[in-house]
């Protein structure tokens, strides 16, 4: 599993882990994606979604109900 070390977001953390950040997903999204990185071989990991890492423009709905959506990374396995 991998763990936040001091003065790296989990965000880096995570791509230095090899780990590539593609989606953030509700339900019936998120098990229809997982599903299809499953399918094609990868390795998926759902994060939570930290609102300071959101883009300007289209995070009112993830803001307001955080806990609903997860952030797809995959990788090779």
């Amino acid at each position: 599993m991998t763990e936040n070390k001091p003065g790296i977001t989990r965000h880096e953390q995570l791509v230095n882990d090899g780990w590539f950040r593609r989606f953030i997903y509700d339900e019936p999204r998120l098990t229809e994606a997982k599903e299809l990185y499953e399918s094609m071989g990868l390795e998926v990991r759902l994060e939570p979604v930290i609102p300071d890492d959101l883009e300007d423009g289209c995070d009112s709905c993830i803001t307001a109900a955080p806990e609903r959506y997860k952030v797809i990374y995959t990788r090779p396995r």
